[in-house]
């Protein structure tokens, strides 16, 4: 069954042949990005509200540190980026995704109203810089100045897919370990498909993922999917050698595993519990 895609970028909504593949469409902005999937017949955006969240602080940390990730070059001086210092406030958050939200009300029902029984559709949102505006604002220094917003852009991709069925182990991931830890790796960023792909190449036919690892034991993330392993034990064989700093109710405990970051131990737990 042949994908449809859409693409909302400059308050225009585009659609299948005018839309290129997302890896495409994320090689040709600089920005921060995060990619989610509709549920359950189209009902449900699957942890939207977390997505929304790691979009916006993928944005700051960008904005803050490495602007050339977020800020479309400027052709004449590629080496110039202005400073800027964006605190974690609530008001940059808030309007992060006032922003995205406003834009996907403009594409995605269109979206659901064309896909086919049965599909489902790949959300991703990327937030890009627009030096030349940011320039023409003038002395624009942290998100306390509104104007900080009105260089941000907003672009939604969207592809309708035929999601395979769970249980089936022709379905399953099939995983190997390849390639170090990204830079900046608590942002997502585009420009990561593009560095990527030397990592692809050496994926085996048979395999559907690549995980990072700076070890070869200890598992840091996927190349596409956001990857970690979660272990079911038996509590009277866990010796304090898991996590036990929450409990769920089932005779066993679940322990995370390999992971890094102590925000991405975070974040799965709140996965686990919700």
């Amino acid at each position: 069954m042949k994908s449809t895609r859409f693409l909302f970028s400059n308050d225009v909504v585009s659609c299948s042949s005018d839309v290129p593949p997302v890896a495409t469409f994320l090689e040709s902005l600089p920005g921060a990005y995060t990619t989610t999937r509709t549920h359950e017949n189209g009902t449900t955006l699957l942890f939207w509200e977390r997505h929304l969240k790691r979009l916006s602080n993928s944005a700051r940390i960008l904005v803050n540190s490495s602007p050339h990730l977020i800020l479309k070059a400027n052709k004449k001086n590629p080496s110039f980026f202005p400073t800027l210092s964006i605190t974690s406030s609530l008001k940059w958050e808030t309007r992060i995704r006032s922003l995205v939200r406003n834009s996907l009300n403009h594409v995605l029902p269109i979206a659901l109203e064309e896909r086919s029984n049965g599909e489902e559709l790949g959300v991703t949102a990327l937030i890009s810089g627009d030096l030349e505006k940011l320039k023409g604002m003038g002395n624009v220094a942290n998100d306390d100045d509104d104007r900080v917003f009105q260089f941000l852009d907003v672009h939604l991709h969207i592809v309708s897919y035929v999601p395979p069925l769970f249980g089936i182990e022709e379905n399953g991931a099939h995983l190997t370990l390849v390639g170090r830890e990204r830079d900046i790796s608590d942002a997502k960023y585009s420009d990561w498909v593009r560095l990527r792909k030397p990592l692809e190449k050496l994926r085996p036919h048979s395999v559907t993922e690549l995980l990072l690892s700076n070890d070869g034991d200890r598992i840091l993330e996927g190349c596409i999917t956001n990857f970690f392993v979660i272990c079911q034990i038996d509590k009277s064989e866990a010796k304090g050698k898991y996590l036990n700093d929450y409990e769920l109710k089932f005779s066993n405990k679940m322990g995370l595993k390999h992971a890094k970051r102590a925000g991405f131990k975070i974040y799965i737990q709140q996965l686990m519990i919700a």
